[in-house]
């Protein structure tokens, strides 16, 4: 049983003791612990208010029931607009002008997980500093449930997929029109979540021909729900079978995206960003950030258009501040994560097809394929190591696997801000550092050669198994 807490939320498997599994108990300790902080945020105010939106996993229509009664039993109303994404979420509570937000989900995890994302009343992330406050009032247990004559309210609102679209199409920069005219025909893989809601509905708003996989959002997962090449064969097979223009796939909750090419290739969720940022600074200059893990691709696009750019430690949060210190202009994660300010300071998958969609449309419906030979070529190797050691022993077994691997590779130039990056020449680098969703050590290379990439990734690979 694994139970993860972290920046990116809490998220854990179904099932086992309490505090090692994502149980109802656990669910009802952590959302406890997230009232009171945000009550502790906002202390002269006598009513608060909570969106809460889920995705489409079975087990998400059982513990949005504990969500409810919680958060109704601690005096909060309850805004409850059901199945959504996790940018929705966020829309709703700027929309509302809510308190806070929380999204059921564990985001790209298997199905057998579950977890919770928690916002601001800014419709973002919390701070490292204040979810640790969070966990600080969870575990010590300092709270109060109301009486029964302060007792929540719960609310139902429908249709905000629909609201959050409508808003993405209110942008001056999608083109709807020039999206309609190049009559695309797109396939789209909903991982039987909610995407399988969302993603049509926007497609249809912007006049594509949409072919459906798996958009029944019944949380039965076909296959591994993480967007990334090994996880989705299918929808590279159905692509130029049916002779469209290109795939699309997104994660459970829809803040990720990845793109298939017209010829079944994966377009690379690397490239995700790298593309849409090159939109973006077609229209306005300024800064990009991004994270120690995400391809070299998106600093040589920096480079060429004469732009800052910037790296992160991996994680929403962490770009998100960087992004607003420097004024960025487009920033996220390699894993297809878009950020785009002018929107809202929180990765969305739908934003980022409707930019992408208008990028190719304006290039006169060029080719997936096409359009990747525009940016420079890396080939990426993505591992991860499973904890081989107890849950209190990893902390320290971390730190002492960080001071050996940096001793070995001492004269190179290192970043020790999230793991550690070693930098060679050639534009190649392996980045090591701890998930903050699983219990696992990731492990990610890179070089122009794919042979390379694999040999650096097989190396250390090696070298922190003999440790």
């Amino acid at each position: 049983m694994t139970l993860v807490k972290s920046s990116s939320g809490i998220r854990g498997t179904l099932g086992g003791k309490v505090g090692k599994g994502f149980s109802p108990i656990d669910i009802i300790q952590f959302a406890a612990g997230y009232v009171f902080w945000m009550k502790k945020e906002h202390k002269n105010k006598k009513k608060f208010v909570l969106i809460l939106g889920r995705d489409g996993r079975v087990s998400s229509v059982l513990f949005q029931k504990f969500l409810i009664i919680t958060f109704q039993s601690l005096g909060v109303d309850v805004i409850n607009i059901g199945l959504s994404t996790t940018p929705t979420v966020g829309i709703a509570v700027m929309n509302e002008k809510a308190d806070g937000g929380v999204m059921l989900t564990a985001s790209h995890n298997p199905k057998n997980w579950n977890g919770l994302k928690m916002f601001n009343s800014y419709g973002e992330f919390l701070s490292e500093k204040d979810f640790e406050k969070l966990l600080y009032i969870a575990e010590k247990k300092y709270f109060n449930f109301s009486s029964y004559k302060k007792l929540g309210h719960l609310f139902y609102k429908e249709n905000y997929i629909q609201k959050h679209i409508e808003k993405i199409l209110s942008l001056s920069i999608i083109d709807q029109k020039i999206i309609q005219k190049a009559q695309l025909k797109i396939v789209i893989d909903g991982i039987n979540s909610t995407g399988g809601i969302a993603v049509p509905i926007l497609l249809k708003s912007l006049g594509v021909h949409v072919v459906k996989m798996y958009c029944d959002p019944h949380g039965d997962f076909v296959h591994n729900p993480e967007p990334i090449e090994k996880n989705l064969k299918e929808i590279c097979k159905r692509v130029p079978d049916l002779k469209a223009n290109l795939g699309i796939s997104v994660d459970p909750d829809v803040d990720r995206v990845v793109f298939i090419c017209e010829n079944g290739d994966f377009f690379g969720e690397e490239y995700t960003l790298v593309s849409i940022a090159d939109y973006i600074l077609e229209n306005q200059l300024g800064p990009i950030v991004s994270t120690l893990s995400s391809s070299h691709a998106l600093k040589d696009l920096s480079i060429k258009k004469g732009v800052p750019y910037y790296s992160t430690p991996v994680g929403e949060i962490h770009v998100v501040k960087k992004m607003k210190e420097v004024h960025a202009v487009i920033g996220g994660e390699g894993n297809g994560g878009i950020i785009y300010p002018k929107f809202r300071y929180g990765r969305d998958a739908l934003i980022g097809i409707a930019l992408f969609l208008t990028q190719i449309s304006k290039l006169d419906n060029i080719p997936l394929s096409k359009l990747k030979k525009r940016y420079s070529n890396y080939f990426m190797s993505k591992k991860k190591i499973r904890f081989f050691f107890r849950s209190y022993e990893r902390h320290k077994r971390m730190e002492t696997l960080l001071k050996t691997i940096k001793k070995r590779y001492k004269g190179k130039k290192m970043d020790f801000s999230d793991g550690i990056k070693i930098y060679f020449e050639s534009n190649e680098w392996i980045h090591i550092r701890k998930s903050n969703t699983e219990n696992i050590i990731r492990i990610h290379t890179e070089s122009p050669s794919k042979k390379r990439a694999g040999f650096l990734s097989k190396k250390i690979r090696y070298e922190i198994k003999e440790l």
